[in-house]
């Protein structure tokens, strides 16, 4: 893997998010965006389990094709600490495929990774696999989300670009690019679609407080990719939304539940409610593996709440009052209400969502 600012202008595309490269699993530092283009190396699950953690690497897909590989190398590590042996590998890798799973709540595809590659390897256990043809499995399968995930977000794109008049403006939140998926993006991948349909594309990107998703992210991505971009306060949506400069709003999601209630980075509620009050359409861009059937609605979805100390500081840089205190909840939940309709790989999703959405509550791609 290349390392540093030699990649750069012009990153190959799809981004190589997530890689695998000599027994580890490889990706964008997304920490250092946009300053430095710099890879990480994660050689055993701790690391990899930090970098998640950490928003090294972010965004619900790219994260399940983060813990689809942590998995392959979960399986390597214990089979070198005992051989080739599948029961006393298979406790090992259970371990590590919980440590995976504790790292964030909220972004529901890194369950649906860990299941559907954690059931391949349960499957094969119980068919007599050998150890070394396990791990094999786990790593092509592994590179086939990843794959996946780029042709979804392909089929997305294309779906959405028909969504978009043939000189549109965007507004979008956080980073639903290629930096959060397999390589393409969700929300952004609409818009790389739009382009290549030849239409002519302005994206006004939130900041996205406190880690500056949109800012570093998003905007570093969209003109890396060639894409006009505006950065703006979050606080100013509204005034954009208000002097009718906005054909659309387009984001991403971490969990859609069965009722179409959608989370996403915190600030996407009030664009959805800003939105509706400006007669604007409020799209939400998410493969199957982000729709979760097991929760009803919006409720039932876990928060992710985050050290204080990220709203505190910018990096080293204190920029609150010291003994203040900080609130900082990583998503919020947009009830369906207020969605215009989903775009997804099996096309645009309009309400009612009861009917609508079942062709991706199937949760493809877990084993049977």
């Amino acid at each position: 893997m290349t390392n540093s600012s030699d990649t750069k202008p012009g990153l190959p595309f799809p981004f190589p998010v997530v890689a695998w490269d000599q027994g580890e699993v490889v990706l964008i530092d997304q920490t250092l965006l946009p300053d430095e283009l710099a890879y990480r190396r994660c050689g055993d699950i701790p690391t990899l389990c930090q970098a998640i953690i950490e928003l090294a690497v972010r965004g619900a897909p790219a994260i399940g094709v983060a813990a689809a590989y942590g998995l392959a190398l979960a399986w390597n590590l214990a089979r070198r600490e005992v051989g080739d042996d599948n029961e006393r590998i298979w406790p090992i890798f259970q371990k590590h495929r919980a440590e995976l799973a504790a790292t964030r709540p909220t972004a529901v595809n890194l369950f649906w990774a860990l299941d559907r590659c954690g059931g391949l390897a349960e499957q094969m256990i119980a068919g007599g696999a050998a150890t070394e043809a396990i791990g094999a499995a786990l790593l092509a399968d592994a590179a086939a989300v990843r794959e996946e995930d780029v042709a979804m977000c392909r089929a997305m794109g294309e779906a959405g670009a028909e969504l978009l008049p043939d000189f549109a403006t965007v507004l979008t939140h956080c980073n639903a690019g290629g930096l959060a998926t397999g390589g393409y993006g969700t929300a952004i991948g609409v818009i790389y679609a739009a382009k290549a349909a030849g239409k002519t594309l302005h994206v006004f990107a939130d900041e996205t407080r406190p880690l500056l998703q949109g800012a570093r992210l998003t905007a570093w991505e969209l003109v890396d990719q060639g894409i006009d971009v505006t950065v703006l306060c979050d606080s100013a949506a509204a005034t954009v939304l208000r002097q009718g400069k906005i054909d659309a709003v387009i984001t991403g999601s971490d969990r859609v539940a069965a009722n179409g209630d959608a989370a996403n980075k915190i600030g996407t509620y009030p664009l959805a409610v800003l939105a509706h009050r400006h007669d604007v359409p409020f799209y939400i861009a998410a493969p199957a593996s982000t729709f979760d059937p097991d929760t009803p609605d919006g409720d039932g979805i876990e928060i992710e709440e985050r050290d204080p100390a990220e709203v505190h500081h910018w990096r080293a840089e204190r920029t609150t009052a010291v003994g203040a205190k900080a609130w900082n909840p990583a998503f919020d939940v947009t009830p369906a209400s207020l969605i215009t309709a989903f775009i997804t790989e099996h096309g645009v999703l309009r309400p009612p969502f009861g009917k609508s959405l079942a062709p991706v509550l199937a949760r493809p791609g877990k084993p049977a």
